[in-house]
């Protein structure tokens, strides 16, 4: 995977640009599609679709249908994706912005344990256990009691 230019960083600079075409002449911006990236990040960490289906505990046919562009993602199964992918945080991130669905936020609990579990590497199975203990909604769609 390419090494990308952080969001502040661009940001920073198209507000210091004297017009939006002399920023959009720097070459930033492109049109990146969640099928594409997920390619990407399935080729950088060397890994199958059925790895990545397996790993995520969603059905076999969601995930095909998500790296082949047929079907977006909502946003819990974008997450049990990332965490098949074994994406980092700023990876899950961006998966969640191509999904169209609303980035993890540190100061939502359920999120903040997502986060907390995936900045320590944690498998679904596990965020999910963290998720159950901890009284919040698991990635798989039990509540606890």
């Amino acid at each position: 995977m390419s090494e990308e230019h952080l969001t502040e960083d661009l940001l920073m600079r198209l507000l210091a640009a004297s017009s939006p075409d002399d920023y959009l002449e720097e070459g930033f911006t492109a049109e990146r599609s969640l099928a594409g990236y997920l390619h990407e990040v399935l080729a950088a960490k060397r890994l199958k679709r059925a790895d990545v289906y397996r790993a995520s505990g969603l059905n076999s046919t969601v995930v095909y249908d998500a790296f082949s562009g047929k079907s977006c993602l909502g946003r819990d199964n974008a997450l049990m994706v990332a965490f098949g992918l074994g994406c980092t945080l700023r990876e899950t991130q961006r998966l969640l912005k191509l999904a169209g669905a609303a980035e993890l936020y540190p100061k939502v609990r359920r999120d903040a344990i997502i986060i907390w579990c995936i900045d320590h590497g944690l498998t679904r199975e596990v965020c999910d256990d963290e998720l159950w203990r901890l009284g919040e909604k698991t990635l798989l769609g039990t509540s606890p009691l």
